[in-house]
């Protein structure tokens, strides 16, 4: 793959080579970039060349028109039509803005798979005060064993100099303080099938977006998970909780059983363990494309590329039957909205002595939300495996543009997993006040179970 670097992102890359590799937290200096060249979470604030890439003026800050405060939101973008469709008759035009598994998937499904590409709106937005944490933290945020120290309530390293720092955006990339939801996920079959694993409540908090909270108040949880399953009947009543830790040694999850009337800690909840909130067919570090330890592998920068990537997919939140959004071998085309966009493309590759199944991934992070949107796995033998992709809804009320449902295509099987289908349900993504936190504790669990 050609990485094309523009002329700003070639100077952040040199400056960052000038740094040791220890991370340290940037100068007063290049934060100031922050408030004049890049926007407030470090992208590129000008368009690209040709304006196919605009630039960015604050975001999409305005109600949508159709939203229901709490329910179902509209589609700010209805009305726009695709400017062109990419197939595998014509993916070659556009194969230096494609990554290899979306390559894959339009050889792999001719007949079935596309990508219609939109007019680019860079909607990325957030509350300031989440904008002058992320200044706060270019200064005083460091990396410190592979974990951060002294980032909160922002992008840690919005000018990041390292794979890891870039990665920890990812993970501690702006989506809220907490919010609810009710979705259903769904395994596609290699034989075509459309199979539900889950219809799940769903709680969230993160921690670490606390507006009240500060770096010495933080206690390193930065992100809590609780689900509880109404079906399909085999798995209703069933519950998992977690706690992720910047401190991997200190994140913990539980799994409340029917058939055991008990609370269980996972093991190892980690990695590539499956995970129970996809009936075991994801890993726990490909949720939301990644959400793992950084310790298992090397981690590099290669570079900024203008990429097609999914983008601004409230179009996904309008169908009102689930089925219209999965086609028989992977998701529905007519309900997925590409556009062009600048991304972080960082490498990971496994350590001498480590262990997983993923020998190699590339993920792709978009530069104004810092979201993995899209990633891809090769497996020990060099294959490509695994495709894995999210999309964005776009948010005004939080504000923010919010990577929500996500899953995979499997390359070598010809399965491919999704969760958050939100066809049939009442509200999309509802923000809330925190939650308890024993929501997210064994205890939760304990007082929860009722089957």
């Amino acid at each position: 793959m050609k990485i094309r670097f523009t002329p700003l992102t070639l100077a952040l890359l040199a400056s960052a080579c000038l740094v040791a590799p220890a991370a340290a937290a940037v100068s007063a200096e290049e934060a100031g970039r922050l408030k004049s060249e890049l926007t407030p979470f470090g992208a590129e604030k000008a368009g690209n060349k040709d304006g196919s890439i605009p630039a960015w003026t604050g975001g999409y800050t305005q109600a949508i028109p159709g939203d229901k405060p709490g329910g179902r939101r509209g589609d700010p973008f209805k009305d726009e039509k695709p400017l062109f469709t990419i197939t595998a008759k014509n993916m070659e035009q556009y194969a230096d803005r494609l990554t290899d598994g979306q390559k894959a998937m339009l050889k792999k499904y001719p007949d079935s798979y596309r990508l219609d590409v939109y007019r680019t709106h860079r909607t990325a937005a957030a509350p300031q005060w989440v904008y002058d944490n992320t200044f706060k933290n270019a200064t005083r945020a460091k990396l410190e064993n592979s974990k951060p120290v002294g980032a909160y309530g922002g992008i840690p390293f919005p000018v990041p100099k390292t794979g890891e720092e870039a990665m920890w955006n990812h993970l501690l990339r702006w989506r809220g303080e907490a919010w609810e939801a009710q979705s259903t996920q769904y395994q596609i079959t290699a034989d075509g099938r459309s199979v539900l694993t889950t219809d799940g409540q769903i709680k969230q908090n993160v921690p670490y977006y606390f507006k009240d909270g500060s770096p010495e108040t933080f206690k390193g949880f930065f992100w809590d998970f609780f689900m509880v399953n109404a079906g399909p009947p085999l798995r209703a009543g069933e519950m998992i909780a977690g706690r992720e830790h910047i401190d991997g040694d200190k994140s913990a999850s539980y799994v409340y059983l029917t058939g055991q009337r008990r609370v269980r800690k996972l093991p190892n909840a980690c990695c590539d363990t499956p995970t129970p909130a996809s009936a075991g067919l994801m890993s726990f570090d490909e949720v939301q494309v990644w959400s793992g330890r950084l310790d298992r592998f090397d981690w590099k920068i290669v570079g900024k590329q203008e990429m097609l990537i999914p983008y601004n997919n409230n179009k996904f939140l309008q169908p009102t039957k689930d089925a219209e959004l999965l086609a028989k071998r992977h998701l529905n085309p007519d309900h997925v909205r590409w556009e062009l966009h600048r991304v972080w493309v960082v490498e990971a590759t496994l350590k001498s002595g480590q262990r997983h199944q993923a020998a190699r991934s590339r993920y792709y992070l978009d530069e104004d939300t810092w979201a993995g949107v899209l990633a891809d796995r090769w497996d020990a033998n060099g294959q490509l495996w695994k495709s894995l992709w999210t999309l964005s809804f776009v948010m005004p009320d939080l504000p923010g543009t919010v990577q929500v449902p996500f899953g995979y295509y499997d390359l070598l099987s010809g399965t491919s997993y999704l969760t958050h289908a939100y066809a049939e349900k009442p509200f999309h993504y509802r923000p809330t006040k925190p939650h308890p936190e024993v929501t997210f504790t064994a205890d939760g669990l304990t007082s929860a179970g009722v089957r």
